[in-house]
């Protein structure tokens, strides 16, 4: 469903928001010029929010992709409020979420989203009562799959019970693995493993410890973080995301490096910040 041309590597649309995610960025020709170039790049998985500005990212997929392309996959969220730039808060209300959906399928002038994520599980509504509104409206042909964002093993084992989950979107990368609980139950069943933040949210830099490795494949730092996630799990289809157009071609260039145990190896070491033997180099521990 996310790879259906091979590329594994998608587009995140939440840099293409204004400061916080609030807002407009301040150049949304450019914005929308990323998209397209993504699109022409072969990328079929365009991923999305109604809080990315609020409403902003939604709407300049639309202005910058309709009509779309065959074969492209826009996965969009919806049950989070946003009160100004960096606040986000849970709504899981069934009549708030239905309504979500709603909105989405207007700002994207589609009939049907092709994956909609529950942005994330509100604890004060019914687990059930949140899924059952998303159930309600996939048998109304208007959302195809149902993901989840931001779930714990038990909450992934306990969502499973109510829906056919499709994909789970996690907060995964090479610094930050404490998602592989998740990631193995979604390689056991089937299900799309989408890290948000793969590139730990801009942290992984040119001078980290991963640059050594890095240089040796002729690659960035960013790069080799993105191909360790795809040679990680064959389930796992990342969505970093940027404004800049050469930075999407760096990203996508990531498909293209080949490593082997032994790289996937030193490159977990250099990410946690550990020598081979075992030891903590202090120069790391910023990682």
């Amino acid at each position: 469903m996310l790879s259906s041309n091979g590329r594994r590597i998608g587009f995140g649309s939440m840099q293409l928001t204004g400061p916080g995610h609030w807002a407009a960025p301040d150049d949304p020709e450019q914005a929308m010029q990323v998209l397209r170039d993504a699109v022409d790049a072969g990328v079929t998985h365009i991923d999305t929010a109604d809080a990315y500005g609020p409403f902003t990212a939604e709407k300049y997929i639309r202005k910058a992709l309709l009509p779309y392309p065959e074969g492209l996959v826009i996965a969009t969220k919806g049950g989070l409020t946003r009160q100004g730039p960096n606040q986000w808060a849970a709504c899981g209300r069934p009549e708030y979420l239905r309504q979500c959906v709603e909105m989405s399928l207007r700002r994207l002038q589609l009939e049907r989203i092709d994956l909609y994520y529950l942005h994330r599980i509100d604890p004060a509504i019914p687990l059930e009562d949140q899924l059952g509104v998303l159930r309600e409206m996939q048998d109304a042909g208007k959302i195809g799959r149902i993901g989840l964002s931001k779930v714990t093993l038990e909450q992934l084992r306990t969502a499973s019970e109510l829906v056919d989950v499709a994909a789970v979107s996690n907060k995964y990368n090479v610094t930050d693995r404490t998602s592989d609980d998740v990631l193995r139950h979604c390689e056991a069943t089937g299900i799309w493993f989408v890290p948000y933040a793969p590139l730990a949210a801009g942290a992984l830099t040119p001078s980290d410890a991963l640059g050594q490795i890095a240089q040796d494949h002729g690659a960035t730092s960013a790069q080799l973080a993105l191909a360790w996630l795809l040679h990680r799990s064959p389930v796992i289809a990342p969505i970093p995301g940027t404004s800049s157009s050469a930075r999407l071609r760096e990203n996508l260039a990531a498909e293209q490096i080949s490593l082997t145990r032994d790289d996937m190896a030193a490159i977990e070491l250099a990410a946690t910040g550990q020598k081979p033997g075992g030891g903590e180099d202090e120069s790391q521990a910023l990682l």
